[in-house]
Order: structure tokens, then sequence, then C-alpha cells
């Protein structure tokens, strides 16, 4: 798993062949979270650009390392590593909030809030933040207040920043103000 998360680069065919790699032997996709989650290894952002493919499509398979992955979120400094990652959170947060989907406890839910709040208000690349905005929209339908927060945030933010965070955040605040 190691050679083949080295070898990998950022296109998506790479990205997927790891993933489906790691998807077809627990043990290697074990490997690959453990090094998506140690942030100090420079192979972490390549295994979280592969990760967040694995989790798209098969997010039963990480929920072992869901209470990690709220742990590790917030320490991530990296933006190419970030992108994944508050894709991810958009991913969990969603099936959480469907029937058969993920189950997160309460803790791992203010975690998450926490971790994407700060992600909103740091100066962070605009598909991480919007990621981290979509899955803040969803935790709210939970959490009444995080909708509130998420609306001022954007709203206090929407000027400083390029024309696709503001559409994003166009549409956010149709659907916040409804």
């Amino acid at each position: 798993m190691y050679q083949k998360i080295e070898a990998s680069t950022c296109h998506v065919a790479s990205r997927k062949m790891v993933s489906n790699f790691a998807m077809k032997n627990e043990n290697h996709l074990d490997e690959m979270i453990r090094l998506a989650f140690d942030i100090e290894h420079d192979l972490h952002i390549k295994a979280f650009w592969s990760l967040d493919l694995v989790c798209e499509k098969k997010l039963k398979q990480f929920a072992a390392y869901i209470e990690d992955f709220c742990i590790i979120l917030p320490k991530i400094k990296d933006a190419s590593a970030l992108r994944p990652a508050t894709k991810i959170a958009f991913f969990l947060t969603k099936s959480n909030h469907r029937k058969n989907g993920i189950s997160l406890t309460q803790e791992q839910e203010h975690n998450l809030i926490e971790a994407l709040l700060d992600r909103l208000i740091q100066d962070e690349k605009v598909a991480s933040k919007v990621y981290a905005m979509k899955a803040l929209f969803v935790l709210g339908k939970k959490y009444d207040w995080v909708h509130n927060e998420l609306k001022m945030i954007i709203s206090q933010d929407y000027s400083n920043h390029s024309a696709a965070y503001q559409a994003a955040t166009r549409n956010l605040l149709k659907k916040l103000n409804k």
C-alpha cells in the first residue's frame, strides 16, 4: 500500500487506482488511513487524496476510524490534505443524517462542528470552506445554533473571497433563509 500511495499523483485515475486497491483489502485500507492520519509524514497528503474516494464509495469501511478522524481533522495544516478531509467530514454528516447511514455520536458531531467552524474562519482554500459549509448545513438540521453561526460567518466573509466562494455562499444562504 505504501508504494502505491508513494507512486500516486493527484490525477483522478491515479487516486482511483489507489482507492480501489485499498477497498479490496482491509489491511491496505488500514495502512492508508494510518498514513493519512500521520500528519507529520510526507505521504499523508497523498493518502488523503485517495481516502476521500474510498469514503465516497464505501463510507461504512471508514466507520471504525471516525473517532480518530474527529481528533485529526483540526490538526491538518496542509491545504492539499484539508480539501479531502473536509470532503470526508461532509460525507460523514450526510450519511449520519440518513436512515441507514453511519451514526455519529453527539461528541463526534460536536467535534466536527468545532473543527469545521474553525476552518471557515481561517484562511483556507475555497474547496475546503465549501465542504465545511455543506457539512455544517447538514449538522445544523439537528443543532439550530449551527445554522445561525454558519449564516453569520459566511455573510461577514462574503466580500473577502473569490467568485466561486461567493456563488457557493449565495446558494447556501438561500437554503438557510428559507
